[in-house]
């Protein structure tokens, strides 16, 4: 007979969420990845907008968070209103505005500094062990971010509508199949 080895979740409240919330976003705010990393889970599991795969474990998500601050080092966030609290599992999320100035390299994809200001919004959705991060899935608007640093076209402009028909013809000529 096999044994079950899940247990009984372990829950949140708000105390530990609004201080967690805080830690977590000193921690980012500090660019020190020891920070951060030490309040997640050695086994990890990091979805962020900006990274094009799930991340797992810390020595992923440090190298995620070396791109991140090297393209933008002065990256900074705010909480945006309170926290959202699962009533019967050990999960939360929270909305956040970040901010910060694209001075060095986005890689992937390859995108040279811009010099531009970024600011966005999102949300953080976190689940906890033993007092940890242990998976986490942030969201945020990345096409909006990409138009603030000129990247992506803004909506209905003459640029726009031209990389839709080149994107258009990539298919036609059997090159978007990537």
């Amino acid at each position: 007979m096999a044994t079950d080895q899940t247990t009984v979740a372990e829950t949140v409240d708000l105390t530990f969420v609004e201080d967690f919330a805080g830690r977590w976003l000193e921690a980012w705010n500090s660019h020190d990845p020891e920070k951060l990393l030490a309040l997640m889970t050695e086994d990890i599991i990091y979805d962020d907008s900006a990274w094009p795969k799930t991340m797992h474990g810390h020595a992923e998500v440090r190298q995620f968070l070396d791109h991140t601050w090297r393209a933008f080092p002065d990256l900074r966030f705010e909480p945006v209103g309170s926290p959202l609290i699962a009533a019967d599992e050990p999960t939360a999320a929270f909305y956040w505005r970040g901010f910060a100035t694209h001075a060095g390299p986005i890689d992937p994809p390859g995108l040279a500094p811009t010099g531009r200001r970024m600011e966005i919004e999102g949300a953080d959705f976190h689940e906890y062990r033993d007092g940890k991060l242990s998976r986490l899935r942030i969201v945020f608007d990345m096409a909006r971010a990409m138009r603030q640093l000129g990247a992506l076209p803004e909506p209905g402009t003459r640029s726009e509508r031209f990389a839709v028909a080149l994107a258009n013809l990539q298919r036609r000529l059997g090159r978007g199949r990537s």
